[in-house]
């Protein structure tokens, strides 16, 4: 009762008066083409060509693999413990991308699962998905030290499989979370005061940023603007 009360509380506090429950456009239908079955059509009369199509959950983990146990950059000799690749539905409509693996997520190897992944999980429910509907990663797969941004020479060469992972979910939108994967996705200095509240075409998807939810932990008062963006993230998903 204590959990249920929590969020109806958190709803309240973002203005939420009700949500969705009907499950229609909480995913991609599985007939689409990342998750059709191979098919066989006749190339000629002589001859039958297999069309043989990834799912998206294989090319996830032949991404995963190909990342390996990598040490492509220096953060894998300062302190990381685990690769955090990401987590989530492999052919979600909706994707989360933030800046780095914390402390909790570098132990569990799971993207937002501290404090501010329970934020998160809550402001999915307020638009009426579960996190099991979803995609969430971050820019860099290894916690840099004492949770600094990440260098540049780090993204450069972390920011390929985060590209790969986007384009096999093919979501419909990406909800960016704070000013490093912002400013790193859409290649901007610009603050995110500046970024949120505007919506960007990124490899066929519609980019949304929006604060962090270490950012809403500290700053309560933003989450209203937060929900202000996930209300539109809400509508883009329903496709009006």
């Amino acid at each position: 009762m204590d959990d249920l009360k929590a969020h109806l509380d958190f709803f309240s506090e973002l203005g939420v008066s009700g949500i969705r429950v009907e499950p229609s456009w909480r995913s991609r239908s599985l007939d689409e083409s990342s998750a059709r079955p191979a098919t066989i059509a006749p190339a000629d009369p002589r001859t039958i060509k297999a069309q043989v199509s990834v799912s998206a959950v294989d090319s996830l983990i032949a991404t995963r693999a190909d990342l390996g146990e990598c040490i492509r950059c220096k953060l894998h000799a300062l302190g990381r413990r685990q690769i955090v690749f990401g987590v989530g539905n492999a052919n979600a409509d909706l994707m989360f991308v933030g800046e780095a693996p914390g402390a909790d997520e570098d132990s569990q190897g799971e993207p937002f699962v501290g404090r501010a992944g329970q934020l998160l999980t809550k402001i999915i429910e307020a638009i009426g998905l579960r996190r099991d509907d979803v995609y969430i990663a971050n820019v860099i797969k290894c916690r840099p030290p004492g949770n600094r941004n990440p260098e540049p020479d780090e993204l450069e060469q972390c920011e390929p499989f985060l590209f790969r992972q986007i384009d096999t979910i093919k979501p419909k939108v990406i909800v960016v979370l704070g000013k490093v994967a912002a400013q790193s996705l859409l290649q901007t200095t610009d603050p995110i005061t500046r970024l949120r509240g505007r919506e960007y075409k990124y490899r066929d998807a519609i980019l949304i940023p929006t604060y962090h939810p270490a950012y809403l932990l500290r700053a309560p008062s933003a989450k209203r603007k937060v929900w202000e963006d996930m209300k539109r993230v809400r509508v883009l998903l329903k496709g009006e």
